[in-house]
């Protein structure tokens, strides 16, 4: 009768586990963060809801800083992966599909969006240049929308990039207040600001020359 060999147990490689260890450091920061604030978090608070000690940590994240830039631009990162591979509609006007697009993102992640946009000012100055070239390969997208819908006629707006920084601004507002289950579904929170974006762009009679009463 052949004997069998007894099978080893495979043991997870040195370089996995760390990547799952990095991976969990992320996320304990981010609840950390944003829940109370990046200046009033330790690092030995995130190691400690890790459940490793806070030398450990430094194996994977020098600093704290380090760990802020890396969870910003993995937000950035994977928002422009995302849209890259977001479906569309056929014949969808391409100012609403960015807009429905952004809240549906931004909603299912309000911890990322609040640390990506409220603990920038807590950047180094090398590291906010890092995540600010790709904040603006983010709005590129939507300042190309309105340019190309003003050469068609279908847009108006005096300055695409300010624009841009507008309608940004208010959508990405919108996980600080919505709360599923109230009266507003996402879905009727995605069409009331559809409807203010547009009304915001629409070609119309210029006001900038009335008289005032």
């Amino acid at each position: 009768m052949a004997h069998t060999a007894a099978k080893t147990p495979v043991r997870p490689q040195p370089r996995a586990k760390g990547q799952e260890t990095a991976a969990r450091v992320r996320s304990a920061a981010l609840r950390r963060f944003a829940t109370s604030g990046y200046a009033a978090v330790s690092m030995r608070e995130i190691a400690a809801d890790v459940g490793v000690r806070p030398g450990a940590l430094y194996n994977h994240f020098p600093t704290k800083q380090d760990i802020l830039k890396d969870l910003m631009l993995t937000h950035m990162a994977e928002l422009l992966a995302a849209w890259d591979k977001a479906s569309v509609e056929e014949k969808m006007d391409p100012l609403e599909r960015f807009v429905r697009f952004h809240i549906r993102y931004h909603l299912e992640r309000a911890d990322e969006v609040f640390i990506s946009y409220m603990e920038l000012r807590n950047l180094e100055p090398q590291n906010f240049e890092l995540v600010e070239v790709e904040r603006r390969r983010y709005e590129a997208i939507l300042t190309k929308i309105l340019e190309r819908g003003s050469e068609l006629g279908r847009y108006a707006v005096d300055d695409a990039k300010v624009a841009t920084r507008a309608i940004i601004a208010m959508l990405t507002g919108i996980p600080a207040w919505y709360r599923e289950g109230g009266h507003l579904s996402e879905k009727d929170i995605e069409d009331l600001y559809l409807k203010l974006v547009r009304k915001a762009v629409a070609p119309g009679q210029d006001t900038s020359q009335r008289e005032t009463g």
